[in-house]
Formats: C-alpha cells, sequence, structure tokens
C-alpha cells in the first residue's frame, strides 16, 4: 500500500536585530537565527515543510516599529500567498509592539498563515494559553525597556514580596 503524500508547507524565516554591530562578521546573530529556524523546518519534514528560497533579514532595525524592508517584503510573499508558515527565533525578532503583533497575526490568519518561534523561552499562540502568555510577554516588553524591571530578575526588588513578619520571600516566579 502506498504511503498518503504530504502536501508541501512553503516556510519563510525572518530574522532581525536592532543594532547593524558585528553584521560584517562572517557568522552574525541573523544567520544564528537563520540556522536555528531553518534546522526546525528540516526537523518537520515528515509533515512537509519545506524553506523557501527567499530571505527576510533585517539587520540594524528596531523592533518598535513594522516599517522594515524585509519585513515588508514577507508581508507581501504572505499577501501573494506564496508562504505557508513564518519560522522566528523569538518573538521579539518579529515586533516588540503588541498593537503591531495583533495586527501581523490578523494579517497571518486572514491569507492562512500560521507562525512558530524557535526559542525555548517564546511561546508560540497555537492555543489559548499560548495567546495569554505571549500577550503577557510582549506587554512586559515596554516595562523593561524603560528600566522598571531590572535585567536579573535575583536582583530585582520589585520581585521579591515581603513574608511574614517582615522577611524577605521571593516571588515563586523568579528565577533562583
Amino acid at each position: 500500500m502506498k504511503a498518503p503524500s504530504v502536501k508541501p508547507v512553503r516556510c519563510a524565516i525572518y530574522t532581525r536585530v536592532s543594532t547593524d554591530h558585528g553584521l560584517d562578521q562572517e557568522f552574525n546573530s541573523l544567520d544564528a537565527q537563520y540556522e536555528a529556524a531553518s534546522a526546525y523546518i528540516k526537523s518537520q519534514a515528515h509533515a512537509g515543510w519545506t524553506l523557501i528560497r527567499s530571505r527576510y533579514d533585517d539587520g540594524g532595525y528596531s523592533g518598535g516599529s513594522t516599517d522594515r524592508p524585509d519585513l515588508q517584503k514577507l508581508l507581501d510573499d504572505i499577501r501573494a500567498r506564496r508562504i505557508d508558515v513564518i519560522v522566528v527565533y523569538k518573538v521579539d525578532r518579529l515586533t516588540r509592539s503588541l498593537a503591531d503583533f495583533a495586527k501581523l497575526v490578523e494579517l497571518f490568519d486572514a491569507h492562512g498563515v500560521s507562525h512558530s518561534f524557535r526559542s525555548p523561552s517564546s511561546s508560540t499562540p497555537t492555543t489559548s494559553m499560548g495567546r495569554l502568555t505571549l500577550n503577557v510577554l510582549l506587554s512586559l516588553r515596554p516595562v523593561r525597556a524603560r528600566g522598571h524591571l531590572g535585567a536579573d530578575p535575583r536582583q530585582d526588588r520589585s520581585l521579591q514580596a515581603q513574608g511574614p513578619c517582615g522577611s524577605e520571600a521571593r516571588c515563586p516566579w523568579a528565577m533562583r
């Protein structure tokens, strides 16, 4: 009996880094993001995932705006229905704005495009819990960027709570 054929799934990788520092190196942050995403796509070959030839790399562009040349090229290709899945290393490479993320997801959904974030700390919002987690993470980005949350949660007094009798107790989600 012949095995059922798997429909090809056209996958695109989007990479971004905020500064152009180090982009002239032989292997840079954009390459590292691309390599991680590419390896993931290869691991999904059994499901028909194939990497398209076009690269979408925005080096030296902030994630605070969607006004980036390769992101716009990616969005044009989505509108032209050339892409089925977008793979991004982590959500903040795509955008740091919750409002922009909502608009992007709306565009993805309208064109039948799914997305996957490869960083272990990023949630892929395919479930209601994933979307909630992602909304919380994106909502905290501006707070952290303005310096209201420390770079190291272990040293951030706002993540510490007062225990009984005034003793200090760490929040259960703070890193130890």
